[in-house]
């Protein structure tokens, strides 16, 4: 199987695109940390010692007895500016503590929702070495390749099945979670493929709505030996998929010669290529036997988009201490101008 080789990736629209849009609300700040908003108080301290200290002043110089000498000895005074230095630095220290309490808003970021399911069989025939070194290696080798390919914006699941089967990793954005569950697989008795798509539906179904409309568009890739021995009947999971929409391709792994020991007994394991590609064409996928990368693209090529939106927190204390540090450099600035020295 050469799934090694990259190309661009078609663009199709056969899907309708449902894309969301919510009123938005006015953004509110809030604050993450707000037991800093305490340190407000020793700033309205320092303000109020401030204006105090200006009204001692006012009345001191009021006191004065000769008022027309007074302003002889200082008639060019600064007036309103004098207060602006202060003013300035008072402004820094208020911005620098809602800074600390990391300030933040709700955003709207749109979130794509069509979804890829993996199903891989790990029953026992799936040890068989038919195909090198074997055909859970070969699956996983294959499963690998397809999730990388995948655009990075889809949600990605897995799911595994013998006897049962069993969401690994629910479907989302998590490429590195997918991978490490794929090569950390492990076989178990009986094949249940109806099951597998019974439970990759559920966990499509799953899937956060996020404000969009109807189902998300997605596709199932099932990666199997194709015998089930276990579980409902595949031809039931086909229609419950047919009528989710949701086309399921099959990979056949395997050839007709394959064999495996179990419990001392060498038992014969061809592959049921009939009951796989029925699958695929019942549900609208594709049966691959020996599938490229550029077949597997296939599957989910035409599958379009869904867009829903998640709200976000988005933090800007950034915007707090820049105008911290412009209130600040005021103030240095002004009193350097007016009084040759820092306030």
């Amino acid at each position: 199987m050469d799934l090694a080789s990259t190309g661009a990736l078609p663009r199709c629209d056969r899907w309708p695109r449902h894309d969301s849009r919510r009123a938005r609300d006015p953004a509110v700040i809030r604050f993450l940390q707000p037991g800093w908003l305490l340190a407000v108080l020793p700033v309205l301290a320092v303000a109020g010692a401030y204006v105090w200290r200006q009204w001692r002043r006012r009345v001191v110089a009021v006191r004065f007895s000769n008022v027309e000498l007074l302003r002889a000895i200082a008639p060019h005074g600064l007036g309103g500016r004098r207060h602006l230095s202060a003013g300035a630095a008072l402004l820094s220290m208020l911005a620098l503590v809602l800074g600390m309490a990391r300030p933040a808003v709700d955003v709207e970021v749109p979130l794509e929702r069509a979804t890829v399911v993996l199903c891989i069989d790990v029953s026992l025939s799936m040890q068989a070495t038919d195909v090198a070194p074997s055909r859970l290696a070969a699956a996983q080798e294959a499963a690998t390749s397809f999730v990388g390919q995948v655009p990075a914006e889809y949600n990605v699941g897995l799911v595994s099945f013998a006897k049962t089967a069993t969401v690994l990793v629910s479907p989302g954005k998590d490429r590195d979670a997918v991978h490490a569950a794929i090569h950390g697989l492990q076989l178990a008795e009986a094949t249940a493929t109806g099951e597998a798509v019974f439970t990759a539906l559920d966990a499509i179904a799953a899937v956060p709505a996020d404000g969009a409309g109807g189902s998300p568009p997605a596709r199932i890739l099932l990666l199997s030996d194709g015998y089930r021995t276990y579980g409902r009947p595949i031809e039931e999971a086909a229609a419950a998929a047919a009528a989710a929409n949701v086309p399921v391709s099959t990979v056949a792994f395997g050839t007709d010669e394959g064999s495996v020991d179990i419990g001392g007994q060498l038992q014969r394991v061809p592959v049921d290529r009939q009951a796989l590609a029925s699958l695929a064409e019942l549900t609208g996928g594709h049966f691959y036997e020996a599938a490229s990368e550029d077949e597997l693209r296939a599957v989910y090529a035409d599958m379009g988009s869904s867009l829903g939106h998640r709200t976000q927190s988005r933090e800007v204390w950034a915007w707090y201490v820049g105008a911290g540090l412009l209130f600040a450099l005021t103030a240095a600035g002004s009193s350097l101008v007016w009084t040759s020295r820092l306030p």
